[in-house]
This record gives C-alpha cells, sequence and structure tokens, in this order.
C-alpha cells in the first residue's frame, strides 16, 4: 500500500472535523455522550469532570471525535491541552485549559506518557479551581495498553467506549458526505472502485479522497475511474 503512504503528503484544506459530520453508524452512544459534555454549560466550565476514554482499531473515527471536540470547545471560547504521538515538546499544563485530549496513547513515548500523566493528574486533581475533563483515545482497551502502569490505570478510571468500524453501507454514507461537503461528485462507480480497492479504514479513505479533491482540480478533470488510476501512477 505505499500508495497510500503517498497519498498522505498532499493534504489540501479539508473541512475542520465536527461533532456534526461524524457518522454515527453504531456508535451513537459516544456521538451523544460527547455532545453532553460538550454543549454542557456550568458557569463557563464543562460540567463532564469524569475522564473518558475511547478505543477501537483504526479508522473507526476517534481522532476525528477528539478534533470535532477540541473544535466545539474553541469556539465557545475554551482553552485545551493537546496531545497526540507527534507531540514532540508538549507545554506544561496550563490552569486555563477547560479539558485535556490525549490522542493515539498507545504510541506515546516515554516523555509523553510522563506528560500526559502530570496532565491527567493536573486536570483531575487540580490545586485550584474545578477539575477539567480529559478525554483520551487509544486503540486498545486500557488494560492492554502498552504504558506505565499509573497512566494505564488512570486511563481506565471513567467512561470506555469501545467504538466499531461502520460497516460497508456506512463507510459509503461517509464517503458521499465528505465528498459532498468539499463540493466533489463521486459517481457510485468511483465509490465502489473506492471502497473495493482500498483499505476499510475510513481514514485511509478520507486521505484518498483529499488527494483526489487537489488532483482533479489541478488537472480540471472530472472524477472517474481512469483519473484515480492515473493520480495512484503518477503522484
Amino acid at each position: 500500500m505505499s500508495h497510500m503512504k503517498q497519498l498522505a503528503l498532499d493534504i489540501g484544506l479539508a473541512p475542520v472535523p465536527t461533532l456534526a459530520r461524524f457518522f454515527p453508524g453504531p456508535n451513537e452512544a459516544v456521538l451523544q455522550h460527547l455532545r453532553l459534555a460538550v454543549e454542557s454549560d456550568n458557569g463557563g466550565a464543562l460540567r463532564a469532570a469524569v475522564p473518558m476514554y475511547l478505543w477501537g482499531e483504526s479508522g473507526c473515527g476517534k481522532t476525528h471525535l477528539l478534533k470535532a471536540v477540541r473544535e466545539a470547545l474553541r469556539e465557545r471560547g475554551l482553552a485545551v491541552g493537546w496531545l497526540d504521538a507527534s507531540s514532540a515538546q508538549p507545554p506544561a499544563f496550563e490552569e486555563s485549559w477547560a479539558a485535556v485530549l490525549l490522542d493515539d496513547v498507545h504510541l506515546y513515548t516515554c516523555a509523553q506518557q510522563a506528560m500526559a500523566f502530570n496532565w491527567f493528574v493536573n486536570a483531575t486533581s487540580p490545586a485550584t479551581g474545578t477539575p477539567r475533563w480529559v478525554l483520551a483515545a487509544g486503540s486498545l482497551p486500557p488494560a492492554d495498553l502498552p504504558l506505565r502502569d499509573d497512566l494505564r490505570s488512570r486511563l481506565g478510571w471513567g467512561h470506555v467506549f469501545q467504538l466499531h468500524l461502520p460497516d460497508e453501507t456506512a463507510r459509503r454514507a461517509v464517503l458521499r458526505q465528505e465528498a459532498d461537503a468539499r463540493g466533489i461528485f463521486l459517481g457510485d462507480d468511483v465509490m465502489d472502485y473506492m471502497l473495493r480497492r482500498f483499505s476499510r479504514d475510513l481514514g485511509s479513505l478520507m486521505q484518498l479522497l483529499e488527494q483526489l479533491d487537489g488532483f482533479a482540480l489541478r488537472t480540471q478533470r472530472a472524477i472517474t475511474i481512469p483519473l484515480l488510476k492515473t493520480m495512484l501512477e503518477t503522484e
């Protein structure tokens, strides 16, 4: 799948992930829980101080949900701490944060684990004020995470939800919705080809769509299976 790796390199202006644009499919309960947490108002603080951990295989929407929550909180004027596996030098915990978001925890280095633990403790047992919300995500249930014991046990403290990969009907709907958001017309034949040839992983399909969008704009051509094949051969 070397093409898929190349596809990640040419990122265009992707629509910002939002909770409204998350296709719940089998994950309706998780979406509702996040909506309640994000929309609750308690004098400017989040009512959802109970930590929450989402887990599931690649492509089930964990990162989309965390980014959507970050966006929703920012729209409310709330600051958040964000840590993922690519964060080389995460900042120290800040009292101004309303929430701490930890993505891809299963990939954290020792230094990232230390920082995540520090953020978690500061968020849940603050020296001043009310507890902050911690929302974390990883590929495994808390007990199975390859992390230091104190961090692993804390990730399992609160609500733990398993996210399930959408079935083909749902993936098709997500692809259609994402294409519409970009103003792209995807014929059924092109969509069939994308779903058949590429990973079941929604993240990979979204990357492919992003790449296709840019390629179609540059070449000023409609999106067809031949165009898709050309792009994969040339990019």
